[in-house]
């Protein structure tokens, strides 16, 4: 198949492959040919991610420490949770009905993938996307024109919206 020596190949005009050193010959006598430089190795790269590695082999001998003693290891037992995971368990435990609250998270997600595409497919219409784009600026210049640019408007929103906070969260 191919030989031991490391002879560069050229390639002619008729396509064929001709030995290096032949062609170097006939380069001279026929000046079809066209040999092709070698290309240099490839360059060695250091590993890209050293880090990655080094972050694993820390958690394996945690694991290791862990089953070996029986218990955690400084570092892991001092890190405390945040204060807004915390909050959802604490939330999550006054929870009655456990099996309703996870099936509306669910539907909520539903509800928000179904409303993703049917905007992208809105979006793909050639018109609508540039009407509906119209539609958005003028509601927002009227609404902050109507709600935004004059104290006792201003002072009404913030009204009605403490209003609605209130009604939604309850009075505690």
């Amino acid at each position: 198949m191919a030989s031991a020596s490391s002879t560069p190949l050229s390639i002619s005009s008729s396509s064929s492959l001709v030995d290096a050193k032949a062609s170097r010959q006939s380069a001279v006598a026929s000046p079809q040919c066209v040999s092709l430089p070698t290309l240099p190795p490839p360059p060695v790269h250091p590993q890209n991610r050293p880090w990655k590695a080094t972050a694993y082999c820390r958690k394996i001998a945690r694991n290791v420490m862990t089953m070996a003693t029986g218990e955690a290891p400084a570092e892991v037992a001092s890190a405390e949770l945040p204060e807004i995971v915390k909050t959802v368990q604490e939330a999550w435990e006054k929870v009655e009905d456990k099996y309703a609250v996870s099936s509306l998270a669910v539907a909520g997600g539903v509800a928000l993938w179904g409303s993703a595409g049917l905007i992208s497919a809105i979006d793909r219409l050639p018109l609508i996307p540039g009407v509906f784009e119209i539609v958005g600026i003028g509601y927002t210049g009227w609404f902050a024109y109507k709600n935004l640019v004059f104290k006792p408007d201003r002072e009404a929103l913030i009204a009605k919206i403490k209003d609605t906070y209130k009604e939604v969260i309850g009075s505690s």
